[in-house]
This record gives structure tokens, C-alpha cells and sequence, in this order.
């Protein structure tokens, strides 16, 4: 393993940081694979302490392309199909807006109203049925997609949704999060290759990273068989509130 890790090494990172890229991935999946979510911004803020500026996003954005594709695939008959079925039409409408329209969008403005909106899915009334049928699903993906290529902060607003669509069932939530979040992750990868970062310096890092969340991942979803909904309901809206409570703090502190 040492050795395959001194191989594929990428420019400017040592040996010690590439171990704890690697690790960092099994364990952020297992975070989130067994509490529904979190690891991914646990492991951005690992990666922003060890790596590059410039390489942390598209790289970030390719590694949990891998983790949530690897979840979505060990959950595959837990996936609600006819969510995906509509969300995945979004994602295309989403980017291609996005890469058409290429605003500038006041990056405060969005953090906290996406935050705000978290809470509520959280601790508010039931959303209407309607909100969260064939036609709530595509527009829900077209305006997540659409914010992802800008703010790159959607995760728990789509978790949150997907969270009430599937009325807190532990495994469906975890399942379907993971395949909408797969499709999500997909554009943003082609939108930095387009826009000229080298992913491949990167490739076999990203790769060992993809193949430590896999394993990660199968250990979380071993000990989320061991959680009741009622529990994964609670864990996954706290978890969700602390989350939005720290992009409202980095909204707020942006004005200040």
C-alpha cells in the first residue's frame, strides 16, 4: 500500500497527508453511510488543511462521486426509483442552466437561505405532498443542481428533502440521498475538467480514497442495520441542524 501510495502521489503532497487523505475517506464514509450525513463535510474540511486550493473542490467533488455512487450500489434495492427517475431529469436542467447563465450569485444571500430552509425541512410543519411528488422532486433538483455549481453547499438541503419525501425510513433516506447525490456530483466533475484542472496528477489518490470510502461505507451500513427510523430520524435532523447552523455562522460572518 505504501509503496502504490508513493507511485501515484500527486505534486506537493507527502506521504503522511496521502495516508490521512486515505483514511479520512473510509471514515467520512462510515460517518456517513451509518448516520445519513456529514462525512462529506468533515471531509472537506480534512482536505482543506492538507491540500492545494486549488485541487480541494474538483477533487472533493470526484471523491464523493465515488463514495456515494459505492453507497447507492450497496443499497441499490433501498433506492426509491420513481424520486430518481425525476431528480435525475433535473440535474440536467440544473447544470445546463448554470453553465448557460454563469451568474454571480451573492454567496451569503444563498448560504443563509439555503439554512434556513434546512431548519425548516428539519423542525417545521410537514412539507405538502404535492412539494414532494414527481413535480416537487424535479423542480427541487433543478434548483439544488442549479446552486451546486456556484455554492457547492446543497448535500444537507437535498438530504433534508429526501429525509421527508421517505418519511425518516432509515435505509430508503440513506439509499436515495446517495443516488440523487451521485447524479449531482456528476457535472460538477465535467465543469472543472472543462475548465482546465489536471485530474490526472490526482487520479490515484483519487481513486485509493474512492476504494477506502467503499469500505468505509460497507462498515457504516453494517451499523446503521443496528438503528431504529426513530432513532436515525433524530440523529440525521440533528446532525442536519448543526450543519445549517454553521453555514448560517459563515453566511452571517461573511456581512460582518
Amino acid at each position: 500500500m505504501e509503496a502504490m501510495l508513493e507511485v501515484v502521489m500527486p505534486p506537493g503532497l507527502d506521504l503522511a497527508a496521502a495516508w490521512i487523505l486515505v483514511i479520512a475517506a473510509g471514515c467520512t464514509s462510515a460517518v456517513t453511510a451509518s448516520l445519513g450525513i456529514g462525512g462529506g463535510v468533515l471531509l472537506l474540511a480534512i482536505m482543506a488543511l492538507i491540500m492545494p486550493p486549488a485541487a480541494i473542490i474538483p477533487v472533493h467533488g470526484v471523491v464523493q462521486l465515488g463514495s456515494n455512487a459505492n453507497r447507492a450500489l450497496m443499497t441499490v434495492r433501498h433506492i426509491n426509483l420513481r424520486v430518481i427517475a425525476w431528480f435525475a431529469p433535473g440535474v440536467v436542467i440544473g447544470a445546463a442552466l448554470g453553465s448557460l447563465l454563469l451568474v454571480e450569485l451573492p454567496l451569503a444571500v444563498v448560504q443563509l437561505a439555503i439554512a434556513l430552509f434546512i431548519l425548516l425541512l428539519c423542525w417545521g410543519p410537514p412539507i405538502p405532498r404535492l412539494a414532494t411528488g414527481r413535480v416537487g422532486t424535479l423542480l427541487a433538483s433543478i434548483m439544488t443542481t442549479f446552486i451546486s455549481l456556484f455554492v457547492g453547499a446543497t448535500g444537507p438541503l437535498v438530504a433534508a428533502f429526501v429525509k421527508q419525501q421517505q418519511g425518516g425510513e432509515r435505509f430508503s433516506t440513506v439509499a436515495t440521498f446517495a443516488a440523487a447525490m451521485s447524479l449531482q456530483h456528476a457535472p460538477k466533475a465535467l465543469v472543472y475538467g472543462a475548465a482546465g484542472f489536471v485530474f490526472r496528477d490526482w487520479l490515484g489518490l483519487m481513486v485509493m480514497m474512492i476504494v477506502a470510502g467503499a469500505v468505509g461505507t460497507w462498515a457504516g451500513l453494517r451499523l446503521l442495520t443496528h438503528v431504529s427510523d426513530q432513532r436515525f430520524a433524530r440523529i440525521f435532523n440533528v446532525l442536519l441542524t448543526l450543519l445549517a447552523l454553521r453555514l448560517a455562522w459563515t453566511a452571517i460572518s461573511g456581512w460582518i
